[in-house]
C-alpha cells in the first residue's frame, strides 16, 4: 500500500506540528543492484491525507525543475535524491493559470527528514522518536549503533554529512532557496528542489525564492541556516543524549559545535582546489576569498570565473579578467595568485586538469531551465529539455558545439524570481 508520510517542521523559523506529503506518494523500498536501499516516492500524484487544502498534483514545469536541476546535482558528485521519470499525466492543474499536470518519480536513500523526528515531538512521543532513532541508525548510519551513547553518535554523524553538503551548495553557487527542517534529509541528500537556483554573477546575498522576502536562506546563509536547523534536531533528541537536561544540553552543544569546523575544512579546501592549490598554506583561504569579494564588487559569474581561471595559470588573464565590471580589480588579485601558484613545483597542464575537475564547466542556468520549461509546457517540446540533460551530465568536460550552454544570460534571459508550484 502506497503512504504519505507524516512530518512537522519550522517554515521560515515557524513551526508547524503537522504538513507531511501533501502532493507526494511513496510507492516502497527497493534493495538496487548495487545493495543500497532506495525509496520510490510519485510527486504530484493526487490528494494525501497532508493536503490540506491543496489539490496534490503538480505541474509540468516543477517538475522538469526538479527533474533538471536533481541530474544536475549527481552528475556535480552532489548527494542528491534523483529523479526516474517525468511523464504527463493529461490533467490540468490550475495555479495562477491553467497548466499541464505531471508526475515526478524521485528515488532516495530515504525520505525522513528533520521534521520527521520533529512531528513525533511536537506529540511528545519519546517512544516514536526512539523508534525512528533505531530505524534511521541501522539504515544510514549503522556503525553509530556500536557506539557507547548511539543517538549522540547518530547526531554527530549527521551535522558532518550535512555540513559537507551545504559546503559543496557553496562551492558550485547552489541555492536551495527553502531550507525549512521538512526539506533538509537525514541521509544527507539534497531533497525537495522546489524555487532552487544557480548564481549567476557573485553575490552572498543572493536570493531567487519568491517566498524568502526577507532573504533567510540566501546563498551565503546556508551554513548559519544548516546549523539552525541541526539544532533543532537537537530538541527532538536531547532525552537520549544523557539522563539530566544539563548534561543533554551539554552533549547537543558540543556536537553542534563541530558544525563550523567541519563546514570550513570542506569549503576551505574546495575553494583552494578551484584555484588551482593543490596544498593549503596561511593565507590560501584569505587570498581565495578575496578572489570572491572582488567578484562581488564586479558583478563577475561565479562559474564562468572559476572555469576560466583554468585556462589564467599560464600568465594569459584576458578571458577571465573580461567578466569584472574593472579588470584591474581582477589584474591585482592575479599577481599575488600566480606568485601563490609558483610556490607549487606543478606544470600548468596538471594544474589546469585539477581546477577543471573542481570547477564545472557547465551548471543549469536559470534561463536555460526557464527556456526548456516554457518549451514543454508552452509548446510540448521536449527536445530543450533532453539537449539540456545531457549537457548536464558531463559537466566538468568541455564539449564542443554547446559552448554557449555556460554563458551566463543576456540582461532580457536574466531570472529574478524562482517558485515552489504548489
Amino acid at each position: 500500500m502506497p503512504i504519505a508520510m507524516a512530518y512537522a517542521g519550522h517554515q521560515f523559523g515557524q513551526f508547524v506540528p503537522q504538513l507531511g506529503d501533501g502532493r507526494a506518494i511513496m510507492l516502497g523500498e527497493i534493495v538496487g543492484c548495487d545493495g543500497l536501499r532506495y525509496d520510490i516516492q510519485l510527486k504530484g500524484a493526487g490528494r494525501t491525507p497532508f493536503s490540506r487544502n491543496g489539490d496534490g498534483r503538480a505541474a509540468l514545469g516543477p517538475v522538469l525543475r526538479e527533474y533538471i536541476v536533481s541530474e544536475a546535482m549527481a552528475s556535480l558528485g552532489i548527494p542528491t535524491t534523483r529523479s526516474l521519470a517525468a511523464v504527463t499525466t493529461g490533467d490540468v492543474v490550475v495555479r495562477d493559470t491553467a497548466l499541464p499536470g505531471a508526475i515526478l518519480t524521485r528515488v532516495a536513500a530515504s525520505h525522513i527528514r528533520i521534521g520527521t523526528f520533529q512531528y513525533f515531538a511536537a506529540w511528545g512521543d519519546r517512544d516514536g522518536i526512539r523508534l525512528l532513532a533505531d530505524y534511521v541508525i541501522a539504515r544510514h548510519y549503522p556503525a553509530c549503533a556500536k557506539a557507547p551513547n548511539p543517538y549522540r553518535a547518530f547526531f554527530e554523524a549527521v551535522i558532518e554529512r550535512q555540513a559537507e553538503l551545504v559546503a559543496r551548495w557553496l562551492l558550485v553557487g547552489f541555492i536551495h532557496g527553502v531550507m525549512n527542517t521538512d526539506n533538509m534529509a537525514i541521509s544527507g541528500e539534497t531533497i525537495d528542489y522546489g524555487p532552487c537556483a544557480f548564481l549567476d554573477a557573485y553575490d552572498p546575498a543572493k536570493t531567487f525564492s519568491s517566498i524568502d522576502v526577507r532573504g533567510r536562506y540566501a546563498y551565503g546563509n546556508q551554513p548559519r541556516i544548516a546549523h539552525w536547523n541541526l539544532s533543532r534536531l537537537a530538541e527532538t533528541l536531547l532525552p537520549f543524549f544523557a539522563e539530566s537536561e544539563e548534561d543533554a544540553v551539554a552533549a547537543a552543544q558540543e556536537a553542534l559545535d563541530g558544525f563550523a569546523p567541519k563546514f570550513n575544512s570542506v569549503y576551505t579546501a574546495g575553494l583552494c582546489r578551484k584555484i588551482g592549490l593543490q596544498q593549503t598554506r596561511a593565507g590560501d583561504v584569505d587570498l581565495a576569498k578575496d578572489l570572491l569579494a572582488r567578484m562581488s564588487e564586479n558583478h563577475a559569474d561565479f562559474t564562468l570565473t572559476f572555469r576560466r581561471l583554468c585556462d589564467a595559470v599560464d600568465g594569459s588573464g584576458t578571458a577571465v579578467r573580461a567578466l569584472f565590471g574593472n579588470p584591474e580589480s581582477f589584474d591585482e588579485w592575479a599577481v599575488r595568485w600566480r606568485q601563490r601558484l609558483a610556490e607549487e613545483a606543478i606544470d600548468q597542464a596538471t594544474r589546469s586538469g585539477m581546477m577543471r575537475a573542481a570547477n564545472p564547466a557547465f551548471i543549469p542556468r536559470n534561463h536555460r531551465i526557464e527556456e526548456a520549461i516554457t518549451a514543454a509546457v508552452g509548446r510540448g517540446d521536449f527536445a530543450p529539455f533532453r539537449t539540456l540533460l545531457m549537457v548536464l551530465s558531463n559537466p566538468y568536460s568541455d564539449q564542443p558545439g554547446f559552448e554557449n550552454y555556460a554563458d551566463p544570460p543576456r540582461p532580457d534571459q536574466i531570472v529574478e524570481q524562482t517558485f515552489c508550484g504548489t
